[in-house]
C-alpha cells in the first residue's frame, strides 16, 4: 500500500514513518513538511492513503485536502492532529476526508489506514459521538424523495445521525437487527455512500439553521 506522509514536525514524520514501514505491505512513497507540497506529491504518486497534519505554516492540511479532493474526488485523506478542535472536525467532515485522527492515538493509526484504503470513513469514537452536536440542531432541506428514500428509510437515517447502533434502531422501530442492516445497505446504495458515518454527515450537512 502506497502512502504519503505530510507533517511540519520532523520528529513526528520520523516516528510515523517507522511505525508505517513496520508493516510489510506499507510503503511511504514520499514525505513533506507543508500542505503546499501535497497536491503535487499526490499527482506524482497517487497514494492509496495520504496522511496529513492539519496545522502547518504555509498551507494547512484542510486547505490542501480540499484542493486535492477537487481534482481527485476519490482521494483517501486521513487528517492527523493533536487538537480535537470543533471547527477542524466540521470542515473535515464536510470536505469528505477519509478520516480525522488524533496523533496521540498511535495504536489506531494502522487499522485506520487500512480501513480508509478499503473505502471506510474513519473518525475516532469520541468524534463520531459528537457529530450531531457539532452540526447543530437544524431543519431538513434535502429532498430525499429524489433519491428514492422512503419514509421508513428516512427514519433509519435520522436515528443513525443521532448515533444509534443497529441494535438500538431495531428496538426503537420494532424491527430485527437484520432488517435494519438491510435498510442501511439499501440507503447507502441509493445515496452512493460508503458507510454510516458518511450517511450521518450527509444527513446533517443537508440541513440548515
Amino acid at each position: 500500500m502506497k502512502l504519503i506522509l505530510i507533517d511540519d514536525d520532523c520528529l513526528v514524520v520520523s516516528a510515523l514513518k517507522m511505525i508505517l514501514e513496520s508493516e510489510p505491505d506499507f510503503e511511504v512513497a514520499a514525505t513533506a513538511e507543508d500542505g503546499s507540497a501535497a497536491p503535487a506529491l499526490y499527482r506524482e504518486h497517487r497514494p492509496d492513503v495520504l496522511l496529513m497534519d492539519i496545522r502547518m505554516k504555509q498551507k494547512n492540511g484542510l486547505d490542501a485536502a480540499e484542493e486535492i479532493l477537487q481534482e481527485f474526488p476519490s482521494a483517501r485523506i486521513l487528517l492527523l492532529t493533536t487538537f480535537s478542535d470543533d471547527e477542524y472536525i466540521i470542515k473535515a467532515l464536510k470536505l469528505g476526508a477519509a478520516g480525522y485522527l488524533l496523533k496521540q492515538d498511535y495504536q489506531n493509526i494502522i487499522p485506520a489506514i487500512r480501513a480508509a484504503a478499503s473505502g471506510q470513513t474513519v473518525f475516532g469514537t469520541e468524534i463520531v459521538s459528537r457529530i450531531p452536536e457539532l452540526m447543530g440542531t437544524q431543519k431538513e432541506t434535502t429532498d430525499y424523495k429524489k433519491y428514492g428514500i422512503s419514509e421508513r428509510e428516512l427514519e433509519v437515517i435520522r436515528l443513525i445521525a443521532e448515533g444509534l447502533s443497529n441494535k438500538e434502531i431495531a428496538a426503537r422501530l420494532y424491527l430485527s437487527e437484520g432488517t435494519v442492516r438491510n435498510y442501511l445497505t439499501t440507503i447507502l446504495d441509493k445515496l452512493n455512500l460508503r458507510d454510516r458515518t458518511q450517511l450521518a454527515v450527509f444527513y446533517l450537512s443537508g440541513r440548515q439553521q
